[in-house]
């Protein structure tokens, strides 16, 4: 392992102790099977694994409400990250990051699981996206986002120009929850640091959160995600634009038209020379 990995995973291992590209895109249309160009009434149609409508559900406390800035220690974290971490890391480390994270076992969610959902795609990227958790099929399989709503990621990136092997996929807890409900506190805390130590090593131009969980927690912020999307919003110093969880706009198909407006945001950002 290197010592600049060593150093940050130093750095990961300490918080929990304290705390308990330049790539041009083509433009595309998403376009589901019977669907119009602009992907507004894609003929998929349900939902299976995680997701979330646009709007906070009665009854349950928004984000912001419960996991506070404090809570995840986010600036101690962050400027531990700047002092351990050089301007470049290898990409490879983020397998060793993966390695010496190992089958955690810091919170509950640890005991229903049966695979630890880390992340994957390339290293550095200049697209990162960030789903809520894993569902049933990416509990099974141990990747992210290759259930029905992961087919449609999948469309959606490459309705982008990409390819899946072209960005990063991860999640803000990495075992899935019991029943698919919303990650606890307790729970977003401890799957945090190796969170942003995957976007440190990432080095990505662009995050792109899906759902209102990732939205709300990487911008601490209770605002609803029909309110949060299509605006650019900003998470360690990269610029972040929230949008619809997939398995959302498999209920919801009418959605699609506003989620493939802000990828569109997305492809405008990224064709930008990178400075």
């Amino acid at each position: 392992m290197s010592e600049d990995v060593r150093e940050l995973v130093g750095a990961v291992r300490t918080y929990l102790q304290v705390h308990g590209r330049g790539r041009h895109f083509a433009t595309g249309s998403w376009v589901d099977p019977g669907s119009g160009r602009d992907g507004s009434a894609g003929a998929l149609g349900g939902s299976s694994g995680a997701g979330d409508g646009p709007d906070h559900v009665p009854g349950t406390a928004p984000v912001a409400e419960t996991v506070t800035d404090r809570e995840f220690g986010r600036e101690d974290f962050g400027s531990k990250l700047e002092t351990v971490a050089p301007a470049r890391i290898e990409a490879g480390d983020l397998d060793q990051l993966r390695e010496v994270w190992g089958e955690c076992t810091r919170c509950s969610l640890a005991g229903g699981r049966t695979n630890l959902v880390f992340g994957e795609g390339a290293a550095p990227a200049d697209l990162m996206f960030i789903g809520e958790g894993p569902g049933e099929q990416e509990d099974l399989q141990g990747r992210p986002f290759v259930g029905r709503a992961g087919e449609l990621l999948t469309k959606m990136i490459e309705a982008m120009g990409l390819s899946r092997d072209l960005v990063f996929i991860a999640n803000i807890v990495k075992c899935r929850p019991p029943g698919n409900r919303d990650p606890e506190p307790g729970e977003v805390t401890s799957c945090l640091p190796v969170l942003l130590a995957q976007i440190r090593l990432v080095r990505p131009r662009v995050i792109v959160s899906l759902g209102r969980i990732s939205a709300q927690t990487l911008l601490s912020s209770g605002t609803p995600i029909g309110r949060l999307r299509g605006r650019w919003h900003c998470f360690e110093g990269v610029d972040l634009m929230p949008t619809f969880h997939p398995a959302y706009l498999l209920r919801s198909p009418e959605k699609k038209k506003e989620a493939w407006q802000d990828l569109q945001l997305v492809m405008e950002k990224l064709r930008e020379p990178h400075a």
